[in-house]
């Protein structure tokens, strides 16, 4: 199965719908599964002086209270059912995180998967109300013990969401991650823990750790993107650009295409190699018909024929039935 791979476009659309359709187009260029957007309603997320995070503070460059950055940053019902038509006609698919109950419910007729942000892991209600759905659910434990994914995980499942229906992101929230602080070997006990699916939400910057989470079995990488990290806004600047994500999507691929099935056999390309470089047995000095073959009179070197150097143990007491001279074939 190959790995699901969403482009989070999150907030980096600054509160503009063509924006929007710009990183629409990006992640189509790209070639990923899912773009992923962010819906909520402010004033149902947010008290008015709710403060701003301290990475939103220095990444936007302005203290304003978080009701205010996300007032700016909102985009309607109607802007989201436009981008979910432009998804459809661009033949990639939409999601976007719901923030409150509201939003959820809105979402609930445009997607078929829900993304719950690392914010709502120990949101008893919020989760209870998804859960309901039935969907599929794709969870970021950004923040929490092992203990409180445990919770989530109950809840959901107590709610009406098949355990098999979700799959647990690790992820560490700040933007931008510091490579200390990935702690990637936790996607691991995730998945030893509750025996389910897992993958990764990257806030680093590069691509680095996202390649490497595939490479330990991720079944699902998230990843922020943006039109360009110069741009004003709290996320950009801990996001990829176009030429980044499309690199990202690649490299994700070919290490896939690296993994295989694990089967330990020659492959394909091998095979016709082992005459080349595997090696027979030879003798290593005059062997007169009669002879014992011995360790003194034999070695194995690359002829390309012959008896393989596998049988050395074998081959060592019998009789040589020929006179050999030194780099002559053994023959039985």
């Amino acid at each position: 199965m190959s790995v699901f791979i969403i482009a989070e476009a999150g907030v980096n659309h600054n509160g503009d719908i063509e924006l929007a359709k710009k990183l629409i187009d990006v992640a189509v260029e790209a070639e990923v599964d899912a773009v992923k957007f962010q819906t909520w309603k402010t004033e149902l997320l947010v008290t008015q002086d709710a403060k701003q995070a301290t990475y939103q503070a220095d990444n936007t460059g302005v203290e304003e209270s978080q009701y205010d950055m996300l007032k700016k940053l909102e985009l309607s019902y109607d802007d989201f059912k436009e981008l979910k038509e432009y998804c459809d006609k661009r033949e990639i698919l939409f999601l976007s995180t719901p923030d409150e109950p509201n939003s959820a419910d809105f979402l609930k007729d445009l997607q078929e998967i829900f993304k719950i942000g690392s914010g709502e892991l120990t949101n008893t209600p919020f989760l209870k109300h998804i859960g309901a759905f039935n969907k599929n659910i794709i969870l970021s434990t950004g923040m929490g013990t092992l203990g409180e994914v445990e919770q989530a995980l109950s809840t959901l499942i107590e709610a009406g969401t098949a355990k098999e229906n979700i799959i647990l992101l690790h992820a560490t929230t700040m933007y931008p991650t510091p490579m200390n602080e990935v702690n990637l070997k936790a996607m691991i006990t995730l998945r030893d823990a509750f025996k389910v699916a897992v993958g990764y939400s990257d806030h680093t910057m590069g691509i680095e750790v996202p390649i490497a989470a595939v490479a330990m079995g991720a079944t699902v990488i998230e990843k922020h993107f943006t039109l360009s990290c110069d741009m004003e806004g709290p996320d950009h600047k801990a996001s990829l650009e176009p030429n980044e994500l499309k690199v990202m999507v690649e490299t994700i691929r070919n290490i896939e295409l690296a993994l295989g099935d694990g089967k330990k056999e020659p492959q394909k390309s091998e095979e016709a190699n082992k005459l080349v470089v595997r090696k027979s047995i030879v003798a290593k000095r005059s062997i007169k018909q009669g002879d014992i073959f011995t360790e003194e009179n034999l070695e194995t070197k690359r002829v390309g024929s012959g008896i393989s150097s596998s049988l050395w143990t074998e081959i060592l007491g019998l009789q040589s039935n020929y006179d050999l001279e030194i780099n002559d074939l053994i023959r039985l």
